[in-house]
């Protein structure tokens, strides 16, 4: 099966009532253009998008194709994240928080409040993170909500 677009999303209501077939796209593979992957019941597909994936990223519940009653939807699986937190009394450590992040070209999220945010997993980002006074930070598998991600692009980046 090819997939050349996205559809929508399973919460979209003309996808009510479909037979779902989950495919897992990690999160830094989300802003690839070309997959080729096998969905969780074994179905293969072929995921062949436009440019416009490099700047909005297969998103968690999009649908990308469908065939009769059947529709392969996105699962970004969850994985090993840093959830640091800003204490209320160091509200202005938040600003640092983000500087050091971007300034290793890390991908960051917003967290469940305005004190909290998220970064995918690596160890001397832990380490540097709970060096910044006010700060906490720990490692956590989450589910990485993309509609939250303050980073520009979702990357790998590393030098």
């Amino acid at each position: 099966m090819i997939c050349e677009k996205i559809l929508g999303n399973i919460k979209d209501d003309i996808f009510k009532n479909r037979l779902v077939e989950y495919v897992d796209i990690e999160w830094h593979d989300a802003f690839n253009k070309i997959h080729k992957k096998v969905t969780k019941e074994g179905t293969e597909v072929g995921i062949r998008l436009d440019n416009d994936v490099l700047k909005r990223g297969l998103q968690d519940g999009d649908v990308l194709c469908e065939e009769g009653e059947k529709i392969i939807v996105v699962n970004i699986p969850p994985c090993e994240a840093i959830v640091a937190t800003v204490a209320h009394d160091h509200h202005k450590m938040s600003e640092k928080l983000c500087y050091e992040v971007g300034n290793r070209h890390a991908t960051l999220f917003w967290g469940d409040d305005d004190h909290t945010f998220i970064t995918p997993y690596n160890e001397p980002m832990l380490v540097l993170l709970n060096k910044i006074h006010g700060v906490s930070a720990e490692v956590k598998t989450v589910k990485l909500d993309f509609s939250k991600a303050i980073s520009s692009s979702i990357n790998a980046h590393t030098h």
